[in-house]
């Protein structure tokens, strides 16, 4: 008798939770990407006790139709990917369609939502991946997601969270990399009934730079823009006296998408290299542009890890970016 069995669907897609849904943090990395991509211009986010029994959040972008509703929450669909060939040229920040059907079998999640172009809105709420209802609501162009007790099904998943505190801070970090990354959009951060972050959706990075870290880093940054051939460099870095002992305010952002680039913070150490003492960190909130098809985003699930076709131009361009803003 042979002994590989297929899984069950249900067990199957719990598996699957894990690749996407790692804390809460990681929930509402999906969800608020998710109002960017729906062209959101205010989003804000709302959590308790880390996340781990509740997260909302609410945009006022383009909404999801009600023909759409019950799809969204099927694996593998997506509106930003059609053909193989657009795996190319990614320029959204979700695109694996893995997020939503992953959220809602690990969680109890209502979605509140309403399309531009219809007078009603939709209610639906899905407990373990199974649905329990799907009602008209009344509600405003735009979608509100409500996650309820975080791998209630789970218990063994649900065991390897950390504090509540600690899960707080996991999505304070996404919240401020993410309002870094879109300055033109307003950002509110409410935390266990207080307000943590508020941003102006003015568009200017400096101004989001304020919001996120306060007035006494903003104050120490030197402005960045700069092109070498296809490859833009726009941002902050400090100035050389107030370098850090660890790395840990070194922000990139490589079209709009917040990453960890080694090439990137090589770049920027090696133009600092004769203006700090060795064994200190310089810091930057740097925006990296340049062509969809150079890049290839689709590299780790959780989207954070991004390949070049070409290191080369990155770490010229980023290194002439700092060091001409540094002279």
């Amino acid at each position: 008798m042979g002994v590989i069995n297929v899984l069950d669907k249900h067990v199957a897609e719990l598996i699957a939770a894990g690749e996407v849904v790692e804390r809460p943090a990681s929930v509402i990395k999906e969800l608020v990407e998710n109002a960017i991509d729906a062209g959101a211009k205010n989003i804000t986010v709302e959590i308790k006790n880390g996340g781990t029994t509740f997260m909302r959040v609410t945009d006022d972008g383009c909404g999801i139709a009600k023909d759409d509703v019950r799809v969204a929450f099927l694996r593998h669909a997506t509106s930003k990917v059609k053909e193989q060939e657009d795996l190319d040229c990614i320029s959204t920040l979700g695109f694996r369609g893995e997020a939503l059907a992953s959220i809602a079998s690990v969680s109890r999640l209502q979605l509140i939502t309403r399309n531009v172009n219809e007078d009603i809105g939709s209610s639906y709420l899905i407990e373990g991946g199974e649905e329990v209802s799907f009602d008209d609501a009344g509600c405003p162009v735009g979608t509100t997601f409500v996650i309820r007790d975080l791998f209630y099904n789970i218990p063994a998943r649900a065991k390897f969270l950390k504090k509540d505190v600690s899960e707080g801070n996991a999505v304070s970090n996404v919240i401020d990399k993410t309002a870094l990354s879109r300055p033109d959009i307003a950002f509110t951060y409410i935390r266990d009934g207080k307000q943590a972050l508020k941003t102006f959706g003015d568009g200017k990075l400096l101004s989001a730079i304020y919001s996120v870290f306060g007035r006494e880093f903003a104050s120490g940054l030197i402005p960045v823009d700069y092109k070498l051939d296809s490859v833009t460099v726009g941002g902050y870095v400090s100035k050389p006296v107030h370098a850090r002992p660890n790395r840990n305010m070194q922000n990139f952002f490589i079209n709009g998408r917040y990453v960890k680039s080694r090439t990137a913070m090589a770049a920027v150490e090696e133009a600092f290299k004769h203006s700090i003492m060795v064994g200190k960190f310089p810091s930057c909130v740097l925006n990296l542009s340049l062509p969809f098809e150079n890049i290839d985003v689709n590299v780790h699930p959780s989207k954070i890890e991004v390949r070049f076709i070409n290191e080369r131009p990155v770490f010229d361009a980023v290194y002439h970016a700092v060091k001409s803003a540094l002279s």
